[in-house]
């Protein structure tokens, strides 16, 4: 083979390269790309870039409409609703985050462990999760938070461990399907144990399903965590979260409509994203779109 046979070889591209073309082209997972991390940037810089604290009440003001000074109005206390939205977007995004990563690292080992193993470990350890899905779990979330109180943290641990099942479901297949390919029978051969096989070898090849059922799983959360707050059982005032804005603008929607627009629709265009995104990683993670 000379050296201009070399020079027309086209270089090999990796799953996640090819992925990513793929996604790119999708309009839609883009956008909701976008939207994600700039509603995320504005949340996160939030302290520097408003001109008002979450809690800065001014009572001779009260419930104004939108204008100059308050982009988004104020609410009857005189806060200004554009600072109150972006520190609930704190709140709303992170129990989002949190308690999902604790779905995935709940369902991921679980799901690997009972796929790698299977026989009767795997059969038990499904009809476990079988029985856990019979379970009315929103019931479960609320006796949670009134027998312990209103925990942030057990606001996080509680959603994430209602999560988990489908994922570990999702993952136990993955394995299932992976675990009599080639690749493992060499690590075998090689004398890798269990742990090291279904971590560095299974959990990797089965990212893709993981990763786009996250995609989906971050806006069940956020609207479980929004549907608490509306109930009055998730976050407390003074503190905010897109579910209790919403909440509160219920309340006065006759007399001061835009306390419910504005947050009902930061949640909205943010659910929209995350499952546009979903929906994109989903096609771009699937080997039969790929170019042949």
């Amino acid at each position: 083979m000379t050296t201009a046979d070399l020079q027309v070889i086209p270089r090999g591209v990796s799953l996640w390269q090819d992925a990513w073309t793929r996604l790119r082209k999708n309009k839609l997972a883009m956008a909701g790309l976008v939207f994600l991390l700039l509603i995320t940037l504005l949340c996160l810089l939030t302290p520097w870039l408003v001109a008002y604290g979450y809690e800065q009440q001014d009572l001779r003001l009260g419930a104004v409409p939108p204008s100059a000074d308050h982009w988004l109005g104020t609410d009857t206390f005189g806060r200004d609703q554009l600072t109150r939205i972006l520190y609930g977007g704190r709140m709303s995004l992170a129990v989002g985050f949190i308690a999902t990563a604790v779905a995935l690292l709940i369902g991921v080992t679980y799901g690997a462990i009972a796929g790698y193993a299977g026989g009767r470990i795997d059969n038990a350890m499904m009809r476990l999760v079988d029985m856990l899905y019979a379970l009315p779990f929103m019931i479960f979330i609320i006796l949670l938070m009134v027998v312990f109180g209103r925990n942030l943290l057990l606001l996080f641990l509680a959603i994430g461990a209602v999560e988990w099942l489908t994922m570990a479901r999702i993952v136990r297949g993955q394995i299932l399907s992976l675990r009599q390919q080639e690749f493992v029978e060499a690590a075998v051969s090689l004398g890798l144990g269990p742990v090291a096989i279904v971590w560095r070898h299974l959990i990797p090849n089965a990212l893709g399903p993981v990763i786009v059922y996250t995609t989906l799983t971050i806006p069940n959360v956020m609207l479980l965590e929004a549907l608490l707050s509306f109930l009055g059982l998730g976050v407390q005032a003074p503190a905010a979260s897109w579910g209790l804005l919403i909440s509160s603008g219920v309340e006065t929607m006759e007399e001061y409509p835009w306390l419910l627009i504005f947050p009902g629709l930061t949640l909205t265009l943010s659910l929209f994203a995350l499952n546009f995104l979903g929906d994109g990683l989903r096609d771009a993670l699937d080997p039969r779109t790929a170019k042949d």
